[in-house]
């Protein structure tokens, strides 16, 4: 795991200040993390800080919200310089190893479960025949 900070944008089903404030209270014990931030509007958690983006969204399912990884990126934007003709192939690199990357995280990531649930007949004899 790279020591750099990271903002993570995951998707949790939320609806009132009350899931925010307890969302938030979960994810905020793990640790390595910056900062954390809750958009009610499109119900995105933004968390930053060098903290794996898979054990946000476990630890957002351990209590029981419906959580997805959005995106993965750095915590801040990088400026922009004039780039000589060398470097293109050097950001050519970076960018392919923030794809592997990425591609590792992805290999870890559990969607949600179906919860499947059995129902059971409540009459005495289901196989007795009626008499109309």
């Amino acid at each position: 795991m790279s020591a750099e900070a990271k903002k993570v944008v995951v998707k949790v089903d939320v609806h009132d200040d009350k899931d925010k404030k307890k969302a938030m209270k979960a994810v905020s014990s793990l640790q390595g993390i910056d900062s954390i931030s809750m958009d009610m509007k499109d119900m995105k958690l933004t968390v930053i800080g060098i903290v794996d983006p898979t054990a946000v969204v476990d630890k957002l399912r351990r209590k029981h919200w419906c959580a997805t990884i959005d995106s993965v990126g750095p915590a801040k934007e990088p400026e922009k310089k004039k780039e000589e003709p060398n470097k293109g192939k050097e950001k050519e690199k970076d960018l392919n190893e923030q794809i592997a990357e990425l591609a590792k995280a992805y290999k870890t990531y559990n969607p949600c479960m179906t919860t499947y649930y059995c129902v059971q007949s409540a009459e005495e004899n289901p196989n007795a025949c009626v008499v109309m």
